[in-house]
């Protein structure tokens, strides 16, 4: 880790752009801890709403309920700097518009609930993009065993989390979980282009 002050730091962020796949509890959490640091350019996708349900994970707030879930974090993540330039599409991702919409970015962050979906957006990145960093969120769910968290690393894949707990009905995903997951990501990719551009 380079030594840096916060105005060094954000300084050298505002070069690069991150793509955020999902903007649910991952997405939000993660795109909102990348604009606090000051990264120069978010492209969020997600095609779903917000919900009632999704206040106790997702940074939305109750009078988004029923918005697109790309548009209410674009919005708040304008209410949080103007530094940021927040990119926000409604459609779901598949093999075809992927490398599109996250050409331009320096490192692509998956947050995806589906299982089918974070395969999906690694083997496609794998392919298409070889050369791209793609940062995961895998094992989450439940509560506690806050030492299980970590980060594996092969190639330009990052995986971060326990590797294990998948959400169910009886091990849901909750806050304190999903937000160390989602940071962990945030802190993932300040790593890699804070010492590796």
């Amino acid at each position: 880790m380079k030594r840096m002050t916060f105005e060094q730091i954000k300084e050298k962020l505002q070069r690069f752009t991150v793509g955020i796949a999902g903007c649910g509890g991952l997405g939000s959490n993660c795109a909102v801890s990348l604009a606090r640091v000051g990264i120069g350019k978010l492209i969020i996708t997600d095609f779903d709403v917000v919900e009632e349900s999704n206040l106790n994970r997702q940074y939305f707030f109750r009078d988004q309920i029923g918005k697109k879930k790309a548009f209410a974090l674009k919005e708040n993540i304008e209410k949080i700097t103007s530094h940021t330039v927040a990119e926000a599409y409604d459609l779901k991702l598949n093999e075809e518009n992927l490398p599109e919409l996250f050409g331009e970015c320096h490192i692509v962050v998956e947050a995806f609930d589906l299982a089918v979906m974070k395969k999906m957006i690694a083997e496609t990145v794998l392919e298409k993009m070889p050369d791209k960093p793609l940062v995961m969120g895998v094992g989450l769910a439940g509560y506690g065993n806050s030492n299980a968290f970590g980060v594996k690393k092969t190639g330009n894949l990052y995986i971060c989390g326990d590797g294990e707990t998948e959400t169910s009905e009886d091990l849901p995903p909750l806050g304190p979980r999903v937000g160390i997951v989602s940071n962990m990501q945030a802190n993932q990719v300040m790593e890699i282009l804070l010492n590796g551009y």
